[in-house]
């Protein structure tokens, strides 16, 4: 059961921030002291019973026509590859929760969470307090070196969840802020989409074989070949991992292969895949990496590759990995973009009790209402300057209290993001025994949940037809050449059994089609 959280700005902000806000505003001319001071109090309820019941109603007109299409959608001016790959009848009109009213006038249902990030659905009743906020003046423009209390707040609080501080306990928290030592994440750099994050871990992790600026002291691993350890494909390619695209990041995943070449040949770096869930190879590719002319300067991974199937890594992979690499110095970025706030935990990697000395956040954090990412990393590793790691947005104080509002209701909810995640795991693995000769098998953890089909054909006619007829949507991953063919979902925080019930009689229906259509 989803509960409620009921909170104002001064509960989230405190009430000596909210009474400057105030009277900055009303000398600005914004408004009355008064009236400001009493938006600012407001209580708001995050998931009122009237949101649940809205839910219920609308699961029942999922995939049917709620208004007339819209006919004179724009056809807008992207490129060749955005405009093919452009599917207007789906845009979204409005939107409620998972469910999404789109173009075509019929009601959608978010499966994979709008591509991986309204961890909260549409319109939360929550983020009434970010209109509130804009209406007492709150600014959402500042930059790295006006970074307002909102965002220090929202640094402090990612701190506090990342090292499992209960709420309050100011002690414990000024005490982490404070080590200096290897592993402890205490340090947060704002930015606005997780392939800057990504980018910035590299920059950080780079920083200690080449000198940021020409003024920069001699670093650490000065005169060693870089070499970065990535998750590899089935065929031992460098596909399996995804970090970004910047093309620092895209390297990491084989794009780029001309250049990297020449990167190599010139001994700048090297990059090396290791084998998922092999922690042999893992262990094979240190002891040949990180010695003689080369040095392991970190190791990249998610823990559910989203881009490759949503595998899950296992917790003895993880563990004897970060242990090989916590004795040889090699810095490990978890990479959460996906996973961040789909587990109990707030961030998976708590959930693997491991110790990452980079972990990267976005989407789910701030729900989908602004570009806002962030790395954090620890003190021994804190290595960029401001002009190292800078963007010129990436603090804005409205992004930072929506990721305070998903905080504070994901809190609220372990046990319901615990049970319910459960529950899909466990209705998706009966579709699998159900239908073998369909479905290979079933991937993920928790609401982020894959199906396994026997070959890419397979995979694209489910999702099609999934969305076709029943209108609810979720991803074929079928764009890279050696990924096993898989349908990929990932169901917003907010579901419940009701609407996993409904997800499930669909897929069921889709599949047992599929399964006589194979059989005739």
């Amino acid at each position: 059961m989803i509960q409620n959280v009921i909170a104002s700005l001064k509960d989230l902000l405190g009430d000596e921030y909210l009474d400057s806000v105030c009277r900055a505003s009303a000398a600005l001319g914004l408004g009355d002291f008064d009236t400001l001071r009493k938006i600012g109090e407001e209580k708001v309820e995050f998931f009122p019973e009237k949101a649940r019941r809205n839910l219920t109603e609308l699961l029942h007109r999922t995939g049917k026509k709620m208004i007339e299409p819209f006919k004179n959608s724009c056809d807008g001016a992207g490129t060749l590859a955005f405009q093919k790959a452009l599917d207007r009848n789906n845009a979204p009109l409005s939107g409620f929760g998972p469910f999404r009213l789109a173009e075509d006038g019929k009601l959608h249902l978010a499966g994979k969470s709008e591509h991986y990030q309204a961890s909260l659905g549409h319109n939360f009743p929550g983020f009434k307090l970010l209109r509130n906020a804009a209406d007492i003046g709150i600014t959402n423009i500042t930059h790295n070196n006006t970074r307002g209390h909102v965002t220090r707040t929202l640094e402090q609080e990612l701190v506090r969840v990342a090292n499992g501080i209960a709420r309050g306990d100011s002690s414990s928290l000024q005490n982490i802020l404070d080590s200096r030592a290897p592993h402890v994440l205490n340090r947060v750099i704002n930015l606005e989409t997780g392939s800057l994050v990504c980018e910035a871990a590299l920059k950080m992790m780079l920083a200690r074989f080449f000198r940021l600026q020409s003024n920069s002291e001699a670093p650490l691993y000065h005169g060693k070949i870089p070499v970065f350890l990535v998750m590899a494909a089935i065929d031992q390619t460098k596909e399996a991992n995804y970090h970004g695209t910047t093309v620092a990041c895209q390297l990491l995943r084989g794009m780029w292969p001309e250049l990297y070449e020449s990167m190599e040949k010139a001994n700048l770096l090297k990059i090396v895949p290791v084998a998922i869930n092999d922690a042999d190879d893992f262990a094979a590719a240190v002891g040949k990496y990180d010695s003689g002319a080369y040095k392991i300067a970190g190791f990249f991974h998610e823990l559910v590759l989203m881009n490759y199937g949503g595998i899950a890594l296992t917790k003895e992979y993880v563990a004897r990995c970060h242990a090989l690499c916590h004795e040889h110095d090699i810095p490990v970025m978890v990479d959460e973009i996906q996973s961040c706030m789909w587990s109990p935990e707030i961030f998976l990697f708590k959930e693997y009790n491991c110790h990452p000395d980079f972990v990267s956040v976005g989407k789910g954090f701030p729900a989908g209402q602004y570009p806002a990412a962030k790395i954090l990393t620890t003190y021994p590793m804190d290595s960029l300057n401001l002009f190292g790691a800078l963007v010129t947005n990436g603090q804005e104080e409205l992004a930072s209290l929506a990721n305070l509002i998903t905080i504070a209701f994901a809190e609220r909810n372990r046990e319901h993001t615990l049970a319910i995640g459960k529950h899909w795991e466990e209705v998706l693995a009966l579709l699998r025994k159900k239908h073998p000769a369909i479905l290979r098998k079933v991937e993920g953890h928790g609401l982020l949940g894959t199906l396994f089909f026997e070959n890419a054909e397979e995979a694209v006619a489910f999702s099609h037809t999934l969305g076709q007829d029943f209108c609810i949507d979720v991803s074929a991953q079928t764009y890279k050449a050696h990924c096993p063919p898989a349908a990929l979902t990932k169901l917003p925080l907010i579901v419940d059994d009701d609407l996993i019930d409904h997800c499930v009689e669909a897929m069921d229906h889709v599949l047992a089609k599929m399964q006589k259509g194979a059989a005739d």
